[in-house]
């Protein structure tokens, strides 16, 4: 090896080194991984050095947005990963595929528009409200899956803490609030007023989706004071979606499809 060779390997190796450094100095992690093998497979293919350079900051921007996917859903604690492709509408009464396509295009969530899926247990609804949170999640926005009764409870608690606006601006947050199995549960005195405060405090700002077992008019009872029910529909309704959804149980359905299933294996005859 000549003098003149080993002075150009040195130095592109010390070129090389620089340059690991810049990105672990700019934070860019996956670009810096990613460097020998994106280097190698521009020599091998002959890029451009603007084609290589975009090859790596792809590989950072892609991991970037993974990261910040992740993230999102770790906050929105969804309870499952049930996605709106999943849901059975052949099965379902009450929704049609415009509407439910529609919704899952996000474009509620840019007039701050409410849902209200109102429904028997077991139709559907809360899987609905899952799916537009994975839909929201996905499409870059903030999303927070809680029930109605861990609202209130986690409201009352803040009060008494003395944490009430902390919390407020907590769920004043999120984009998408969903608020699951609102009248399954009797909620405590201060509950209404809590939730009236949350829904308020977003009322033409982000949307709400709500999922509920009683209809509108019985929502003086269900949270004990009609006028505060009444004041919180009107907010609500003001700009809104309601889908009622009615029919057999999802869960009785798979319930029996899988019995019938088992009978089927074990006994080797067709259920009825």
């Amino acid at each position: 090896m000549t003098t003149h060779t080993h002075t150009t390997t040195a130095t592109a190796a010390s070129v090389y080194q620089q340059l690991r450094g810049h990105l672990a100095e700019l934070k860019l992690a996956d670009a810096a991984e990613a460097l020998p093998s994106v280097l190698d497979q521009a020599s091998a293919e002959g890029w451009s050095l603007t084609q290589a350079l975009e090859r790596l900051l792809r590989v950072e921007v892609t991991a970037t947005d993974a990261r910040r996917l992740a993230g999102r859903h770790r906050f929105a604690n969804l309870p499952t990963g049930a996605t709106l492709a999943d849901f059975d509408l052949d099965a379902a009464s009450g929704i049609d595929r415009s509407l439910l396509a529609e919704l899952g295009t996000c474009r509620y969530l840019e007039t701050a528009t409410n849902v209200l899926l109102i429904g028997p247990p077991g139709v559907g609804k809360t899987h609905i409200a899952t799916g537009l949170g994975h839909a929201a999640v996905h499409a870059g926005y903030r999303v927070y899956f809680t029930s109605a009764a861990d609202l209130a409870a986690r409201c009352h608690r803040a009060a008494i803490e003395g944490k009430w606006s902390t919390m407020m601006r907590f769920f004043a947050g999120p984009t998408l609030l969903i608020i699951d199995e609102l009248g399954y549960l009797p909620l405590p005195g201060e509950a209404a007023s809590a939730l009236f405060q949350v829904i308020n405090q977003r009322y033409l700002k982000t949307s709400i989706v709500i999922t509920t077992n009683r209809p509108v008019g019985a929502w003086g009872e269900v949270l004990g004071d009609t006028t505060v029910a009444a004041a919180m529909l009107d907010r609500l309704l003001h700009r809104s979606v309601v889908v009622t959804l009615d029919g057999a149980s999802y869960r009785l359905r798979n319930h029996h499809a899988a019995a019938d299933e088992l009978r089927r294996v074990t006994t080797g005859t067709n259920p009825r």
